[in-house]
């Protein structure tokens, strides 16, 4: 009887610990599954926490010629809607701009609520044809970073966007190498945007303009250079370090001019060399290249007004001296190649040159 009675108790407990270790299993499962299910998707916007702030330089195509800035959005709180409160502070050139992007927690859009100045009107644009691009393809809940398409691009003949693997590489908001997912596209040459997860934006990206001949344009590039928790420090304008030459695009994207300066530092007084050179928008030299040039001092007087000058093989040099310090504002217009002029449209650049 005490043997039964035994041996009963003991089938229950080994049944008990069957069933419990079963239902840990499944658990473990379970909770294994999701996490993988969570760690491998993405959309614009994944990761973002109050008290976050992004930094990142930009260039984008049809923002002030494809010049570069930077942009800071600081993730600082929410409304009752579960839009993100987010100041943002632009710098380009040594000047500074700010206002408030109302940001919609599905995809990060800037909302037309969004509080800032004219001005920044553009940079508004740049971000959302940029940093939050992708958020057509992957808005949240987002998709796998393993899935074989993320949708198709609306150009005749360019491949689907898609991740295509894992990229170590060293971003400067990082001490150390991170590894991200690749997501590419291809229309004649490879675009390419790099994802961290559990991270709102890519981190990295460089993309080209879909053009049917010559060498593709930049579309837009940016890199995040800074990240962290924590209200930000203000940034501050500033005169500009700027090394030359420089080298602008046309807001048509026909010419591209660059400008040079020796000394290398323009001092108040001191005699400067400006050296111009015209190029195609594959950034050779242009014979016979006509043009107007125009630069102002700090103070916007005049230094130079000139009209219709000949670069014959594509380059040509202006010395000048500079009495205040400050910005100066160099203007340069294309009027014609090899006598063929540019028609109704107008071939313009325009740098921002320290005098010290």
């Amino acid at each position: 009887m005490i043997k039964d009675r035994q041996s009963k108790l003991n089938v229950l407990v080994i049944a008990v610990f069957l069933v419990s270790t079963a239902a840990i299993l499944a658990l473990h499962t379970q909770l294994t599954t999701t996490a993988f299910a969570e760690d491998n998707n993405w959309y614009v916007g994944e990761g973002v926490t109050k008290d976050m702030y992004v930094k990142y330089t930009i260039s984008h195509f049809d923002t002030n010629s494809g010049r570069e800035f930077s942009m800071m959005i600081y993730f600082k709180e929410q409304d009752d809607k579960g839009n993100w409160i987010a100041p943002v502070y632009v710098e380009d050139q040594g000047k500074v701009l700010n206002g408030t992007f109302i940001l919609s927690p599905l995809d990060l859009t800037a909302l037309g609520t969004s509080q800032i100045p004219q001005e920044m009107g553009k940079y508004r644009s740049a971000y959302a044809n940029s940093l939050q691009w992708l958020a057509a393809y992957v808005p949240k809940p987002g998709q796998s970073m393993n899935a074989g398409s993320w949708g198709k691009i609306a150009s005749i003949g360019g491949s689907e966007i898609k991740p295509v693997g894992h990229q170590e590489l060293n971003i400067p908001a990082f001490p150390e190498p991170i590894d991200t997912t690749r997501v590419e596209y291809y229309k004649s040459v490879s675009s390419n945007m790099y994802i961290l997860n559990e991270f709102p934006y890519p981190v990295m990206a460089k993309t080209y303009v879909d053009v049917t001949t010559g060498t593709p344009p930049i579309q837009f590039q940016y890199i995040l250079t800074e990240t962290g928790k924590g209200e930000p420090e203000t940034p501050l304008s500033s005169i500009m370090e700027v090394t030359p030459p420089l080298i602008q695009r046309t807001d048509r994207g026909d010419f591209y001019v660059q400008l040079d300066w020796n000394p290398a530092t323009i001092s108040v007084g001191e005699e400067t060399t400006l050296t111009i050179d015209v190029l195609d928008k594959d950034q050779f030299p242009l014979n016979q290249a006509s043009y107007d040039l125009t630069v102002t001092d700090a103070n916007n007087t005049s230094i130079i007004d000139l009209k219709n000058q000949l670069a014959r093989e594509g380059t040509k040099s202006h010395t000048m001296t500079f009495e205040q310090p400050g910005i100066a504002n160099v203007k340069i217009k294309v009027n014609s190649v090899q006598g063929v002029g540019t028609g109704m449209f107008i071939e313009e650049v325009e740098f921002k040159v320290p005098v010290k």
